[in-house]
């Protein structure tokens, strides 16, 4: 078979320079979600101590410690599964966890 150098017998699909590498730079590493995993957690247990001051405050209720009190070791549960890698289980208990505060907030609290 002769052909000419420099040109190929199948064509190739046309597409967007680097748009491999884009897709690649938007996947994080395990390092990264680790630290965005911790550093939520960090942030919803700032928001949870702000809330449950705020709720003793205008009014004192053990129950009102208690759901606020276990969001916020739920949190510090989630920052120590995600320094130790398990970054989807503690996504997870986050998630849930915090939408089960605030959902026994409004329900629970008068």
């Amino acid at each position: 078979m002769d052909t000419e150098p420099g040109l190929d017998t199948e064509p190739e699909l046309e597409t967007e320079p680097g748009a491999d590498e884009e897709a690649e730079d938007r996947k994080l590493t395990p390092r990264q979600a680790r630290r965005l995993r911790m550093v939520l957690s960090s942030v919803g247990m700032a928001a949870m101590a702000v809330v449950l001051a705020l709720r003793i405050a205008s009014r004192s209720s053990v129950l009102v410690v208690g759901v606020y009190g276990l969001a916020l070791i739920l949190c510090g549960i989630v920052i120590e599964l995600s320094r130790n890698g398990r970054t989807r289980l503690g996504s997870w208990l986050l998630a849930v966890g915090l939408v089960a505060a605030i959902g026994s907030d409004w329900l629970l609290i008068p």
